[in-house]
This record gives structure tokens, sequence and C-alpha cells, in this order.
């Protein structure tokens, strides 16, 4: 890109309604600075459109947006805002598949057992888009993720909710003791780039390729391993029963949506565990009705409701039996009977972990009320960290969010680092055998021994990203003078190679005065949780899986959500990402959005994403009024803090819409009042004038259209045309941001 752009992507559900509101904004302004904003669709049906050209219209067709800013990540111009996308569960994707069909698009179905050359090709192209399928493409860099200073001050000036933790609390963690994912881990360090083969070895000595041949470079750190399906199925049958034992709710807390090959699997068998009863009476009808337990429980309800009702009835008689046996399980949704093993798209540990720990340790019952929970994390790698924030809970009570300090994360991610790279190399195992990673000449580098139905996988970490996260770490802990800590385990094949490339590469930099430590992750966290009870900050290096699970745990414990983040991307080449936050409510926002016409999305994170953008703008083409736009901006942010313009909660009230006309408003008047550009700032102050003139009616206008239903035309892929006149009801607001550089040229 010559000129100075901003690439603002379209994603899903709340963020992409908001973005019908808050986009017309952002080029009014930023094009008052010369600045081109443009977008890119990488939202779950913009992908699936993206994969099916040979079937769709002209009209229809949609170029690959994903793959093109995947290829803009690799250049120093990128400068990419990137909002919460939906990371695909089946469910979620054949649901989205159905509504494009409904709309008109001659999509393929989903075809679960392919069994010609085409239906595999649909099959592939479909299993490119589930699960992840965003963040590993962009993020061609590491992640350094803060509360900025405005918003950890509002936290402790109007400290959000938190639950009152009792020293009698019987909530807990459970992890497997063995034959888990943490267990079976070997490692190795390249010592030349080349190519690995992984082969399935049969018992009778056949030899199975398991994928095309991966590349791997010199330097890379290569680990595989598996997770035992008879181990795990012997794990939570002794969970189910010991929940039951103590009186306490089972819950299962997994990533289906970023691990998208093997949590499912696990998932699945936690259902057949909860629900085993149902399994073994009435396996035979549930496999003829085609149920996939990896889609939850849930798939087996729609699933039943094809039969005749006397057929129905005897499962959901049985199911009710099963219920009443207990253990009581977890509910997503107590009014509606949705438990927390309905969909695997429903309970994120990432989300769900922090809220239990917020609300004193508890979760949702069947009544409604909440209850003490068994926290069921299989594979023990990361799940101790949980555990210590609970023992720490139960030791010393809740966090205090007006005087605790905070825990910034720089995450290794770059180039699908780690597990969340795995993907394309995770195997549910066929038959018993071995499977092992082999070089080119035959050196078998890792071996195991494996059974039908295992789980084996094999992750990548590059060297170059290694490097550039320990440069970055150093960075964060010279600006802000905190300590920093490397969240990584000596006893764990994977963690054991990156502390040896951690203590070579903290030798390439300048150190002194510097506090760094490598702690196991649960020390770790015990020793962040210790300084921030004392109001200290304290900053995470961590791997690329407990970089996604503590910038929504901390955040979600100091300032309510971790969606007030400020979440920034160095990419290796020079670019930048900007991250806008989590957006794990967001299907809530959208229902009760089209119940009751109130979307309670707060935008903040756009706006913090923004000026960090305008900055890193500022700097690449040394552009002033750029930084100039950034700095206003991050006062119209200040202002909207401070004067409690976030969106409520409450219908009739103010929403997203309302505060994308605060901040506009806001930015408007700091740029009326900047000194540098004393043209811009007479010319704004005119558009400040009209916002402040119409502010009133604009407000009433926006909160008392509230209370209908709405229609937009979809969920996955909204009719453009209802979704902005849904965004921008109000002309008045409309006129006065579309006239902006008109007022300005004139």
């Amino acid at each position: 890109m010559s000129a100075p752009t901003i690439i603002y992507t379209h994603t899903d559900e709340a963020p992409a309604l908001a973005t019908h509101s808050f986009l017309p904004i952002l080029r009014a302004f930023a094009g008052a600075a010369g600045i081109e904003v443009e977008t890119r669709d990488i939202s779950l049906a913009g992908r699936i459109i993206s994969r099916f050209p040979e079937r769709l219209k002209p009209e229809q067709r949609l170029e690959d947006h994903l793959a093109e800013l995947g290829e803009l990540a690799t250049s120093p111009d990128a400068n990419i805002i990137k909002l919460p996308n939906i990371s695909a569960s089946m469910p979620q994707l054949k649901a989205a598949i159905a509504e494009l069909q409904s709309q008109g698009f001659d999509l393929p179905n989903y075809p679960d057992d392919p069994g010609t050359d085409a239906e595999r090709d649909v099959q592939a192209r479909y299993d490119a888009i589930k699960g992840s399928a965003v963040n590993p493409v962009l993020r061609e860099g590491n992640s350094d993720r803060r509360a900025p200073g405005a918003v950890k001050a509002y936290a402790r000036a109007h400290p959000h909710r938190m639950g009152v933790w009792s020293k009698d609390s019987k909530s807990h963690v459970s992890s497997m003791a063995g034959g888990d994912f943490f267990e079976n881990e070997r490692s190795v360090v390249m010592d030349d780039a080349t190519e690995l083969r992984i082969e399935h070895v049969g018992t009778d000595g056949s030899v199975t390729a398991l994928r095309a041949p991966v590349a791997v470079e010199a330097g890379e750190v290569i680990d595989a391993t598996f997770l035992s399906a008879r181990a795990l199925v012997e794990f939570l049958d002794a969970q189910i029963v010991d929940a039951r034992d103590q009186g306490v709710l089972f819950s299962l807390h997994m990533k289906a949506t970023m691990m998208k090959v093997s949590d499912p699997i696990i998932f699945g068998h936690a259902v057949q565990a909860f629900f085993k009863p149902i399994f073994e009476k009435h396996g035979a009808t549930l496999d003829r009705l085609g149920v996939d337990v990896k889609n939850g429980f849930g798939d087996v309800v729609a699933k039943i409701e094809s039969l005749s009702e006397t057929d129905r009835a005897a499962i959901e008689a049985d199911l009710q039996a099963v219920y009443a046996a207990g253990p009581g399980i977890a509910q997503v949704n107590s009014d509606r009977g949705i438990t927390n093993l309905h969909v695997p798209s429903d309970v994120i540990i990432d989300a769900s972990m922090p809220v239990l720990i917020r609300d004193s340790g508890k979760m949702w019952n069947a009544a409604g009320e909440l209850e003490d929970a068994k926290a069921v994390i299989p594979d023990r790698s990361y799940a101790g960290v949980y555990q210590a924030v609970i023992d720490d809970c139960i030791a010393n009570g809740a966090f205090d969010p007006s005087t605790m300090g905070s825990v910034p994360n720089v995450g290794l991610m770059a180039r699908k680092a780690e597990e969340y790279g795995s993907h394309d190399k995770t195997f549910e195992i066929a038959a018993a055998g071995t499977v092992r990673v082999v070089r080119p000449d035959g050196d078998v580098l890792i071996s195991h021994e494996v059974e039908t139905g295992d789980i084996w996988r094999m992750c990548q970490t590059k060297d170059a990203p290694i490097r550039d996260w320990v440069k970055l770490a150093v960075s964060r802990a010279r600006d802000s003078g905190s300590p920093a800590v490397f969240w990584l385990d000596a006893n764990r094949a994977h963690d054991a190679n990156l502390i040896r490339k951690v203590e070579t590469y903290l030798a390439d930099h300048d150190t002194e005065g510097l506090d760094f430590r490598i702690l196991a992750p649960a020390d770790a966290c015990r020793f962040s949780l210790e300084r921030i009870r004392r109001g200290d900050d304290t900053i995470s290096v961590t791997g690329n899986v407990l970089r996604d699970y503590l910038t929504d745990l901390f955040p979600i414990l100091e300032v309510g959500t971790s969606a007030k983040m400020l979440s920034i991307v160095p990419l290796m080449n020079g670019g930048g990402l900007f991250e806008t936050g989590a957006g794990g409510s967001a299907p809530k926002h959208v229902q009760q959005f089209e119940k009751e016409n109130h979307l309670r999305w707060d935008s903040l994170g756009e706006f913090l994403a923004l000026a960090a953008s305008l900055e890193h703008l500022a700097d690449h083409f040394d552009l002033p009024s750029a930084r100039m736009l950034g700095r206003t901006l991050d006062q119209a942010t200040t202002q909207y803090l401070l004067q409690n313009k976030a969106p409520s909660r409450k219908c009739g009230e103010a929403d997203n819409r309302t505060t994308h006309f605060h901040v506009a408003l806001f930015w408007a008047e700091a740029l009326a009042t900047q000194t540098e550009d004393p043209q811009l700032a007479i010319r704004f102050a005119e558009i400040a004038r009209q916002l402040r003139e119409h502010e009133d009616a604009i407000v009433s206008f926006l909160n008392t259209m509230q209370g209908k239903s709405m229609d937009i035309g979809g969920y996955f892929k909204p009719d453009p045309k209802k979704a902005v006149e849904a965004m921008r009801p109000c002309d008045e607001l409309n006129r006065i941001i579309d006239g902006v550089n008109s007022m300005i040229e004139a």
C-alpha cells in the first residue's frame, strides 16, 4: 500500500453490527486527515462463500479476504484492525451453511461421511473454515496485551461486582493424573531445515502416512504427544462419581473452537460418559439417527425430534432419570435446560473459568441458582493455573478491583506457534500401533505407542518467533519497570526446550536492572496473585494457549471484561495488527438486539485498537495528522470512560449506537481544541457544535426507538441494507457524520 490505509475487518455477530454504526464515523474523521479506511470480510459467512466461487453467481462471489490479509500481514505496510470473529464449531458451521442456502447461495451440504473425491474436496474446504481459522493466518507477530491506564483507573473508581468466597467452598479443578497430553509429550529442536513424515505403523507392520510431509526450519521446536482415550474415559467416569459424592456440579471446560480437532473428540467422550445410560440403552437408535457426540448432547436432543412420540418419550424419560440420579450438571441456560454439555462452543474455557472464579467458584444449576462446581479440565498442562486462583480465593477471599494490580501479557503466537497451530497435524487414531515422526533419512525423532481412539498431535514453534517473543518481553519489562515472568515448566518436554532458548536469547539483550523469572505455570500464577493483591503489576510471558487463557482470566477479574484490553500484535516484518478484544458474549448481545433492538456491545476495544493503529500509521508514514487523530481519540475514549457512556444492559437506555455518538462528540471536541492543525480545529469546532447542540435529541431518539423486535435478514449474513438501517437509524446524526468532510472542505 502506498497511501496511508487502515484495513478494518468485517466479522460476525455483535461486532459486525457495531461496525455498521462506527465505520461511517471512523471514515469521516480519518478522511479529514487523508487516511483511507478499507474493509475486508473475514466473517464466517464470507469465508464460506469465498470457498465455492464456481458454484455461485458472479454477484454472489467473494474474494478470499482472509488469504489476502494473511499475505498483507507479512508486509511492513500492514495496518489491520481485527475484530472478534466466530471460531466455528460444527453446529455453527452447519447453521451458517443452511442460512446461506436459504438466502439463495448454491452451497453444498457438509458431508459428514464423504464417499467420493468430490465430497472429500467439499469436506476439506469446509474443514479449513472450522475452529480458529482466522487468527493463525493473521498473527505474523507476537502479542502485547494490557489494560490501558484509563481503563484501569475507571475500574478502580467503579469496581465491578465480585462474588464472595467461602473458606468452605468445595469448588475445584480436576485433571487427569496420567495418560494426558502433558505426560506423553516429546520434544526436539531441529538441527536443520527438512521435511518430516508423520506415519502410523500398524501392529501388522503396515505403514500409513497420516498426512503430507511437514516442512520444518532449523532451530524449530517440534513436539508430539497423545491423550489416551482409555485413560480419558476412566477419568471422566471417576469425576462424575466424585461430583455426585461431593455434592457439586459437574462442568467441563474445553476450547472446542480453537482446538477444533482434539477438543470436540474429548467433549464427545464427556457427553457419552455423563449420559452413559442413554447411550447404553438407546445406542442403536442414536446411531441410526446419525447422532454425533462431538457436536454435544444438543445433537441428541435435536435428532430425537424426528422419532415417534412414543420412542422420543422413552428416551426423554431415561434422560430425566439420569438428571435425577445426579450429579447436577452446570447450566448454560437454566430456563431452557441447556447444559454445559449441550454445545461445544457454548462453554469456552478462557471465558467460563474466569466467570466461575468471579462468581465465588460457582456455576448455575438447573434451578437457576449458583452452586459449587467441579471444573473438569482433562489435560493438566495448564489446569493448575485455575486451581491456584481458586486456592488463593478460598484462602484470601475475592479480589478487590479497586486496589488490585494488573497482569499484562506478552504471548508467543506468531506463525501458528504451539498447540493452536496443530489442527492439521492432529489425528484420532483408527487402529492400535505406533505413530512416529520421521526424517527423510528414516531417523525416527519421536515415537508413541497408541491405541484405537487415542488423540495424537504434533506442534511446531519456529525459532524466529521465539527470538521476537523474548525481545518483546524485554521491551515491555523495560518500558513498564515490572517483573516479567516466563510461565514455563521445566518438567514439560516442550517448555524445557523453550527455557533453554529463552536463557540463550535473553543474553542477547541488555537486561540490567530488569527482573526476569522462569516459573512453572501454577507457581507463576501464585507469584502474580500475591503481587496483584498488593496492587503490583507483573508481566506474564507465556506460550500461545496460556496467552489466550490469561488475557481473559486477569482482565475479567481486574476490569470486568477482556473486551477492554489493548491488544497489539507487532508484526515481525514491521506491520501492525490491532485486535479489539474478546467476542465470547457476542451471541447473547445479538439475541437481545433481535428481541428488543438494544445492542449492548461495548466498542471500547475498537476505540483502543484504532488509536494504536493511528499511532502506528503515523510512525510508518511520518504522518503527524495520524498521530494527532490517535491522541485525540485517546482523549475522547478517556471522556467516554470518565463520563460513563458505556452501553447499558437494559432496553431503553444507552446502547452501542449511543456510545458511538458520544465518542464522535468527544473526538470532535478534542480535535477542535488541538493546536497542531489550526484549520482542522476550526472546522471540527463546527462539527462538535452541531453534535453538542443536537445531543439531547439524538440520545433521546436512539433510546426511545428501542423495544421492538428486529429482523436484519440473517444471523451469519445479515442483509446489508437492513443492518445499516438498524444501526444508523438517526437521520440527524447521519447528516452530521456524512457531512464531516464537506464541512471540512468548505
